[in-house]
C-alpha cells in the first residue's frame, strides 16, 4: 500500500532523488523546496502522485502550508523526510551569533517546527515515521564543520527525544547518517565572513576536500540514498540510527569503539568518582 510523504530539501542532490525513487515507486509524494520552480519539472513528469510545494523551513506559516497541502491532496502524512539543510563552514572562532543561528534556524528549528506541524496528524492516525537526515557529522568532529556539526548533533537529539516520547503513540523515528554523496553539498558550503589564519593547517584541506567531493570516483550517488530511505520506511521496526554509505559504517565503528574503550578506561581508573 502506498504511504503518503512530506519531504523537504527536494531541489537538488539527497531530497530530489528521493522524491524519484518515491515517485517512481507509486509512493504519494508532496515534494518541497524553497523555491519551487526547481522542481516543477518532477510535478510535469509525475502527475498525480507527486505534488510540489513551497517551503522554507525558516518560516513557521510555511511549515504548516506544507502539512495542510499533504492533508488537502493525500488526506494526510505518514511520512516526514526532514532532509533540507545546508553546511556553514568555518572554526569555532571564526563563525558570528548570526551565521551561528542561520545555521540552526535551518538545521535544527526548521525539522523541530515541520514535525511538531505532523505530530497531531499522527496522534489521531495513532501511527507515522519521522526521518531525520543527519550525516556522519552528528556523530563525530570534522576540522571547519564546528557550526554544522553541533547543529546535526543537535537534530539527532531532537529525534531520540521524539522517539522516547512518541514510541506509545505509533510514532517511529529514524536517524539517517550518510557518508560522502555526489551532491552539491560542498559547493554549497557557507564561508564564514571572519577569517582567522591560525586555523589554515587544521581546516583548508577539509574545505578543499569538500568543495570537491562529487568529483571522486568513488562517491555514492544520490540513488544509494534514496533506495535506503525507502526500504527503512518499509519495514515494520525500522532502526533508530542506520549509516548510508560503506564509509559511513567504517567510520561510525570507529568512532563507537573508540569512546567505549575511553569509557572503559575511565570507569576502570575511578575518574567518574568524586575523590
Amino acid at each position: 500500500m502506498a504511504q503518503r510523504w512530506l519531504i523537504t530539501g527536494c531541489s537538488s542532490g539527497l531530497g530530489r532523488a528521493l522524491a524519484i525513487k518515491l515517485a517512481e515507486a507509486g509512493e504519494k509524494v508532496i515534494a518541497t523546496a524553497r523555491r519551487p520552480e526547481t522542481i516543477d519539472d518532477l510535478a510535469r513528469r509525475y502527475s498525480g502522485t507527486l505534488v510540489t510545494g513551497a517551503l522554507d523551513v525558516r518560516e513557521p506559516a510555511q511549515c504548516q502550508a506544507a502539512v495542510d497541502l499533504a492533508v488537502d491532496c493525500f488526506g494526510g502524512v505518514d511520512v516526514l523526510v526532514n532532509n533540507a539543510g545546508y553546511g556553514q563552514f568555518g572554526a569555532v572562532e571564526e563563525v558570528s551569533d548570526a551565521e551561528l543561528a542561520a545555521q540552526f534556524e535551518t538545521n535544527v528549528f526548521g525539522p523541530w517546527r515541520l514535525t511538531r506541524a505532523v505530530l497531531p496528524l499522527w496522534r489521531e492516525q495513532e501511527s507515522g515515521h519521522a526521518i531525520f537526515v543527519s550525516s556522519l557529522a552528528g556523530f563525530m568532529p570534522f576540522p571547519g564543520l564546528a557550526a554544522y556539526t553541533s547543529s546535526k548533533f543537535a537534530l539527532e537529539g531532537l529525534a531520540e527525544s521524539l522517539a522516547v516520547e512518541a514510541a506509545h503513540l505509533g510514532v517511529r523515528v529514524t536517524i539517517m547518517q550518510p557518508g560522502g554523496f555526489a551532491t552539491a553539498y560542498g559547493d554549497s558550503l557557507v564561508e564564514p565572513d571572519r577569517h582567522v589564519v591560525d586555523y589554515e593547517p587544521a581546516i583548508s584541506g577539509m574545505l578543499v576536500g569538500l568543495r570537491g567531493i562529487r568529483d571522486l570516483p568513488a562517491i555514492n550517488e544520490p540513488e544509494l540514498f534514496a533506495e535506503v530511505v525507502l526500504r527503512v520506511a518499509r519495514m515494520q521496526l525500522p532502526p533508530l540510527r542506520l549509516p548510508v554509505g560503506p564509509e559511513s559504517e567504517t567510520y561510525l565503528s570507529a568512532v563507537y569503539a573508540a569512546r567505549l574503550q575511553e569509557f572503559e578506561a575511565m570507569t576502570k581508573a575511578g575518574h567518574h568518582v568524586a575523590r
